[in-house]
């Protein structure tokens, strides 16, 4: 087919009505690499999960552990251990032992002109790049998950937009289920090149170590335009 047979495929399979197809762009290199509707995370969930089942029950079996399994790659990954909370406890009690608690992030960089993305796209039509997250409700401790996304410029330094996300959990009964975070960037504005996806997952070692498991991570585009 020729370039402009493939820019009208591309236009038509994905209903890009108004968006900037400028001529100079390979459209059948654009088209092969699909780059809405599909994750653009690698390795988006290195235990091995889906949220469509329920989280397994801790368990401890084989060689004591005192960090979180699992095939990584993709990802780039760091621990940061926490000093002891003391402060529920009153002077002179003797503790025997203290629940030592860590953090443990992964975080990925999506290049968006390596997907198939075009820069007149992303700073004229601004579609929406929608993040979907889900973690295990561990009961470990009040806050277990933190999520910080950030849409990036060429630079991969200036901030163009940014979302958080640092719930609380309940603990006052007992549930071991799936939450699941999401949200949708859009009206963003121009220049973004880069989504950096971080997020991180408390770990207790207690006579043994007990992580809090995530599943199913996911970047896409979508071919939306912004409001």
């Amino acid at each position: 087919m020729s370039a402009a047979e493939w820019r009208k495929r591309c236009e038509d399979e994905w209903g890009l009505k108004g968006a900037p197809m400028p001529d100079g762009l390979d459209w059948k290199a654009v088209y092969e690499a699909k780059p809405f509707g599909r994750n653009l995370l690698k390795n988006s969930t290195p235990h091995g999960l889906s949220k469509d089942n329920p989280p397994p029950e801790p368990d401890q079996p084989g060689p004591p552990r005192c960090e979180p399994e699992g095939d990584f790659s993709g990802w780039t990954t760091s621990s940061e251990v926490l000093p002891y909370d003391t402060s529920g406890i009153p002077e002179g009690v003797v503790i025997c032992a203290l629940p030592q608690f860590s953090w443990f992030s992964m975080e990925q960089v999506v290049d968006l002109k390596a997907e198939g993305l075009w820069e007149q796209l992303m700073d004229e039509f601004q579609p929406e790049i929608a993040i979907e997250d889900w973690y295990e409700e561990s009961q470990l401790h009040k806050s277990i998950y933190q999520l910080h996304v950030k849409l990036l410029g060429a630079d991969k330094k200036t901030v163009i937009s940014e979302h958080t996300v640092s719930p609380t959990e309940d603990l006052s009964q007992y549930s071991h289920t799936w939450k699941g975070v999401s949200h949708v960037f859009s009206g963003y504005g121009p220049g973004v090149r880069y989504v950096h996806f971080l997020h991180r997952l408390k770990n207790q070692f207690l006579n043994g170590f007990y992580g809090t498991l995530f599943a199913d991570s996911s970047v896409s585009v979508r071919p939306t335009k912004s409001h």
